[in-house]
């Protein structure tokens, strides 16, 4: 399936998809989205939760959708910043070439001097746990959403799969089932999509489900929680 380099509003690249007419993150800003999403909403605000604040030496992140690597850098960069221990799994069923990683401008966008630990995410082997840097751990898992068979291990899930539009069969109660059994007891899932059938499937998987303010361009996103 063919895929193109876009710009997006804040600056950032991402990928494009014609046939589906599907992006692999906001035309209004894929780092704008991500950081709005999956930083502040999912791994900001699980830490400050009244049942977290203080209380967490290290968090363990499920990406469901690795993709172009934006939200596993992101996140990189934040726990650096904040000197936070972080182990961190990005599950993709088909990683972006050489070439399309070559075009995207993250490091150059999202902070400076930063390329080297963007590249290191991406060149580190796949299946294993990675060191990219002293607070964060990497494992890139290449395989289906519904081969995962972890049992609360997770804190935080950034539910990052392309929308229900054009891959239904990601957005079901089977596939929030296996996010929720993933999930610690009081963790959360974030995504970006509001669409009526997801939330749904969140609900019957057993997740307490909240809607928030949207990201620019977007009016709403979902956090799911496992109490």
């Amino acid at each position: 399936m063919k895929r193109q380099i876009i710009t997006t509003d804040d600056g950032s690249k991402t990928i494009h998809i014609p046939e589906w007419n599907e992006q692999y993150h906001s035309k209004h800003g894929a780092i704008q989205e991500a950081n709005y999403v999956y930083l502040d909403k999912g791994l900001i605000g699980f830490l400050s939760s009244d049942k977290h604040q203080g209380s967490i030496p290290n968090v363990s992140i499920l990406e469901i959708g690795f993709g172009t690597g934006l939200n596993a850098f992101l996140t990189l960069l934040y726990a650096e910043k904040h000197q936070l221990a972080i182990k961190y799994v990005g599950v993709e069923a088909y990683p972006i070439t050489a070439e399309e990683l070559q075009s995207l401008n993250y490091s150059e966008v999202a902070s400076d001097n930063t390329s080297e630990l963007f590249n290191t995410i991406h060149s580190v082997p796949w299946e294993t746990f990675e060191t990219i840097c002293e607070v964060f751990q990497l494992k890139k898992q290449k395989k289906s959403f519904l081969e995962i068979d972890a049992i609360a291990e997770f804190d935080v899930i950034y539910f990052d799969a392309f929308g229900p539009r054009v891959q239904p069969e990601l957005w079901t109660e089977a596939v929030f089932k296996t996010m929720y059994t993933a999930l610690k007891t009081n963790g959360v899932l974030v995504t970006y999509c509001v669409q009526g059938h997801a939330r749904r499937a969140m609900i019957s998987a057993g997740f307490t489900v909240e809607k928030l303010e949207g990201p620019p361009g977007k009016r709403h996103m979902l956090r799911a929680h496992k109490e």
